[in-house]
């Protein structure tokens, strides 16, 4: 199998240098054609690779729009992680990066608090969808029919008693968190951690990324927490106009 896995990735550095027919594709693995087509064919069954009307292979669109995917990630991390840090050093809560990608949502980046107490997450893990105040602003950029789609197939764990019950209460605060431009996770994945969270945009104005601040109470109440927000959305929106470019237009003005 993991001759198999070696051959088919091989073959995406080979049509990176161009358009390839059959022969060529098995000349370059040292294989017969039935088994350069067999890898081929899985390939292309995943949009890696797109077979031409000339019967040569190229590289496919979905692995284009993966690489894409990756690099605009990989991005809005280096861009936004200056920027954690420094909302990090004037609150000193635990600041969180998260994107929605495959039906999750994932932390991509992560700034502890510097407070003895602290909250549980890792970078890469899924959040708790549901009711994380990141999820929240990421699914509540999704067009309607994406919103509802989702929310029919989502579990709605009960964590504690402020956990959102069910899809319809979940779509009424997707339209809340749509309207207000932020949202907040108050005791509802865990009792003693609140979260403020903001959304960070493109230059389209989709959003892209959401950062929060996360606080068990015992080191502030859920009220002193939201006295944070104008600070977490400008921190927001900063990022947001580096990524989008936007603050080098205006410097350049």
């Amino acid at each position: 199998m993991s001759q198999t896995v070696d051959r088919a990735l091989s073959i995406l550095p080979l049509l990176a240098e161009g358009p390839a027919d059959l022969g060529q594709v098995a000349d370059r693995l040292g294989v017969h054609k039935s088994t350069a087509l067999r890898l081929l064919r899985t390939l292309h069954e995943h949009g890696l690779v797109y077979r031409q009307s000339d019967q040569r292979y190229r590289l496919g669109a979905r692995l284009i729009a993966l690489a894409q995917e990756a690099m605009e990630n990989l991005d809005i991390r280096e861009i936004a992680h200056p920027h954690l840090v420094r909302l990090n050093e004037q609150c000193g809560h635990t600041v969180h990066l998260a994107v929605y990608e495959e039906d999750e949502v994932l932390y991509i980046d992560k700034v502890e608090s510097r407070y003895p107490v602290r909250m549980y997450s890792r970078i890469g893990k899924p959040v708790a969808i549901t009711v994380a105040a990141v999820a929240k602003l990421l699914l509540a950029d999704l067009a309607e029919h994406e919103r509802r789609a989702l929310a029919d197939k989502l579990d709605y764990p009960m964590y504690t008693a402020r956990s959102t019950p069910n899809a319809p209460a979940f779509l009424r605060e997707l339209d809340k968190v749509r309207e207000q431009g932020w949202a907040t996770d108050l005791g509802g994945h865990e009792e003693s951690i609140n979260c403020v969270a903001a959304p960070i945009r493109g230059a389209d104005g989709r959003v892209v990324a959401a950062m929060s601040v996360s606080a068990p109470n015992v080191v502030v109440t859920a009220d002193e927490l939201l006295t944070l927000l104008p600070l977490v959305r400008r921190t927001a929106d900063d990022i947001s106009g580096e990524y989008s470019g936007r603050n080098a237009t205006k410097g350049s003005a």
